[in-house]
């Protein structure tokens, strides 16, 4: 069943971001992920929700999801993530 990961990402650091949105694009390939959406325009049609920049990777199950979000070649990048952005992330299950 496909799965989805979501992040919802305000950059905090946009010069130190930019080594995270240059090298994580190929731990997500490596791990067989697909970018749906990636930092493009967001309008809300409904609700007080505000995502500031929106990503949506679709993988072939929560458990490659969770393979390549804890995978040692991701980990670098999650690091420079979690010092240059505030985020919330999520993984849902697709149909």
């Amino acid at each position: 069943m496909p799965a989805f990961f979501v992040a919802n990402v305000e950059v905090t650091d946009p010069e130190g971001f930019k080594a995270y949105a240059v090298g994580a694009p190929a731990t997500v390939a490596q791990y067989g992920g697909k970018y749906i959406a990636r930092g493009g325009a967001i309008e809300i049609l409904e609700g007080d929700w505000a995502p500031k920049r929106l990503t949506i990777i679709q993988f072939d199950s929560v458990v490659q999801v969770k393979a390549w979000f804890d995978s040692p070649e991701y980990k670098p990048f999650k690091e420079i993530r979690k010092k240059t952005t505030i985020a919330k992330l999520l993984v849902t299950e697709g149909v």
